[in-house]
């Protein structure tokens, strides 16, 4: 049975972090694994690193890869939690 939106949301943002990017690598979801990247700088904004969102503008690529790496971190997973728990939600029962 596919989860629910309450039992992800209970979970910490390290583990939908860890959850989703399984699953995600495990469908070879490219199309979405670039969406977290893209939405990885907005989300440094929104747990206020504003500074690194600008450098990443610079270093889109690398830096976007070495970020979403690191996503599971801190407030920035937790900012990016909506996005896990969608995708799970979405996919998971795949």
């Amino acid at each position: 049975m596919p989860p629910t939106f309450e039992e992800l949301d209970a979970l910490p943002s390290k583990e939908l972090h860890d959850r989703a990017v399984r699953l995600a690598r495990h469908r070879a979801d490219v199309k979405w694994m670039w969406q977290l990247m893209e939405a990885v700088p907005e989300a440094q904004v929104a747990a206020g690193d504003d500074e690194r969102a600008f450098e990443d503008q610079w270093h889109v690529f690398t830096t976007l890869i070495h970020d979403t790496q690191h996503a599971d971190e801190g407030r920035l997973a937790d900012a990016l939690r909506p996005m896990y728990i969608e995708y799970i939600l979405e996919h998971e029962k795949d």
